[in-house]
């Protein structure tokens, strides 16, 4: 705590020097250097060295070349070795010697220059202590490794982990045993799905609230329709949780991303010998591995004919046959389809038999698109940005005339559109400056005359205007060139920070990000 105490001194006299001095620019500039050099050292207010040294795992810091430069109190009290036996000393002659401990994670991250996992080993006890231990690399903007951190503990202490550890066994044991089928998801427990996409008070989600209350607990066949990316997948999530079955196999099964040469083999399954590079034992299909349960039929209106009359029979008289088989096996299946196909269209047009359309449309659920639910547009918004910051640590805010363009706009992708903007503004978006997040959002959205087209890429006329050769690079000039003009406004980079919303070790930062030359670009006072 001495440490982040010191720097909150630093930082006052830092300010008490600027109002001293506020007459003279190139003091000034020196100090927003200090500061900004000085943020490096505390983030948050948080005090790094206070949350290394109660950490109940060890941990040990050496420079770019190896050499020791911390270790927490832990790493006494797990190893039995003392700070000064390593602090400024390699990994490389410390392991040479073989006294304190051998195959350390350092030098394995000096050599592949990136995350190792060990088992090392300890001697300072009079026996050998084995323990878990995990080296990461750290690298400055240059791309040179700067620090390597090494984060370990006794393998004893993992026996106080045994019935977690028992559950994590059994747990991978499952998956590995499972089938190796890339287009299809089985959901073990309804206890794993939690809906996303339902929210709203839109009066057509109300109504599909509705019915998915009535129809989930029934065995009835459920039909979804609807453009790509509205969330018909989230509907069959939501149909599985809320019904009997919700602790049986839930498989799903994309019958677009299957060949037709494969499809039948993977949801029928085979006996051994049935054709040319069959397995030896044969194979159960996803209908055998969905009994009692619940199977989700994606893109139901991509499924080849010939296989539609089949999949009939296993609606209708529930049971299959396997490929090379004579002997019918009876299946209990609760079938839940979605397709972004109009199905009576592709019955008329004789590609869809018409007697599977009204065996699947039991309970039709029509999932309407984006743009006829704007008023759920800010609700979307307001979760994606919630998820979103957590998951990539930022602080995206919207402002109100960026609700109105994304209200606006018309979605063609839908909710999956939505979630995409959501997600690539929250990387790359510049919360503390709104107006940086009008253009880009304007760029993606295609709504601004004075923005490029996000598809298929820059105006001719905007690429020679800023050298930028896609939108990333785009934003970036525009970028650069803000800050470039609230320098050449400014007396000092505070000032500029000001202007622009930020602090003056963002601005800083940016200057040798986008290799600004500054101060030669400030206008003479």
């Amino acid at each position: 705590m001495k440490r982040h105490t010191t720097l909150n001194d630093i930082m006052k006299m830092i300010s008490e020097a600027r109002i001293s001095f506020s007459e003279n620019r190139e003091i000034l500039n020196w100090l927003d250097s200090l500061e900004s050099g000085m943020n490096d050292f505390s983030v948050n207010g948080i005090d790094f060295r206070a949350v290394a040294d109660n950490l109940d795992d060890s941990l040990v810091i050496s420079d770019g070349e190896g050499r020791y430069i911390y270790a927490n109190p832990s790493y006494t009290r797990n190893t039995g070795i003392l700070a000064e036996q390593i602090l400024g000393r390699t990994a490389e002659e410390i392991e040479a010697e073989g006294t304190l401990f051998t195959r350390g994670a350092a030098i394995e991250v000096l050599r592949t220059k990136s995350k190792v996992f060990r088992i090392s080993n300890v001697y300072v006890t009079g026996k050998t202590e084995p323990g878990a231990v995990s080296g990461v690399p750290i690298f400055n903007e240059d791309g040179d490794m700067t620090h390597i951190i090494c984060a370990s503990r006794p393998l004893f202490t993992f026996k106080q982990l045994k019935d977690d550890f028992n559950s994590f066994l059994n747990y991978t044991n499952s998956i590995e045993n499972r089938p190796s089928i890339a287009p299809y998801r089985e959901h073990e427990s309804s206890l794993e799905l939690e809906p996303k996409y339902l929210i709203g008070s839109d009066p057509a989600l109300r109504e599909i609230h509705k019915i998915i209350t009535k129809a989930a607990p029934t065995d009835a066949t459920v039909l979804i329709t609807g453009e790509s990316g509205t969330g018909k997948e989230i509907v069959a999530d939501e149909i599985y949780r809320l019904s009997r079955r919700n602790h049986a196999p839930f498989i799903k099964v994309n019958c677009a991303s299957i060949p037709d040469n494969l499809l039948e083999s993977e949801l029928f399954g085979y006996e051994k010998g049935a054709f040319s590079g069959a397995s030896p034992t044969g194979k159960k299909g996803l209908f055998e591995m969905a009994d009692k349960g619940t199977m989700f039929l994606d893109e139901i209106g991509d499924m080849p004919m010939d296989l539609q009359v089949k999949l009939l029979r296993a609606i209708q008289h529930k049971e299959i046959t396997r490929i090379g088989g004579s002997k019918p096996i009876k299946l209990d299946i609760r079938f839940i389809a979605a397709t972004n196909s109009d199905l009576k269209a592709k019955v008329s047009e004789g590609i869809f038999r018409q007697d599977l359309f009204y065996r699947l449309n039991v309970v039709p659920i029509y999932m309407p698109p984006l743009r006829e639910r704007r008023e759920d547009i800010r609700r979307f918004c307001d979760h994606f940005l919630s998820e979103f910051n957590r998951k990539h640590n930022n602080s995206l805010t919207f402002t109100p005339d960026q609700y109105r363009m994304l209200e606006n706009y018309y979605w063609p992708g839908n909710i999956r559109e939505l979630e995409n903007v959501i997600e690539y503004l929250s990387i790359c978006g510049f919360s503390e400056n709104p107006e940086v997040n009008d253009y880009m959002l304007a760029s993606m959205l295609n709504t601004a005359d004075d923005a490029p087209p996000f598809e298929p890429g820059m105006t001719e006329t905007f690429k020679e205007e800023t050298g930028a050769k896609d939108m990333h690079s785009s934003v970036e000039n525009y970028e650069k060139a803000l800050i470039e003009n609230a320098l050449a406004e400014s007396r000092n980079l505070r000032e500029a920070g000001t202007k622009l919303g930020v602090n003056a070790s963002t601005v800083s930062r940016k200057i040798k990000a986008y290799g600004i030359d500054y101060p030669k670009n400030r206008k003479k006072q």
